[in-house]
């Protein structure tokens, strides 16, 4: 697994101020593979795609 703002392993280091910035902005790392996501941000929300994992929406 994988930190989805900062993309590194999330068992390697410290991922407060990663986890703090999550509640404000969307996703911009698959958690799963590691790829760069797709992200669009709307008024309501924000969609993210992973070209491997497909779609995350909040």
């Amino acid at each position: 697994m994988y930190c989805d703002r900062c993309g590194e392993p999330s068992t390697e280091g410290s991922h407060e101020g990663c986890a703090a910035a999550r509640k404000l902005e969307p996703p911009r790392y698959c958690a799963a593979c590691r790829r760069r996501m797709k992200v669009q941000v709307t008024p309501v929300g924000w969609a993210a795609s992973c070209v491997e994992h497909g779609d995350l929406a909040g």
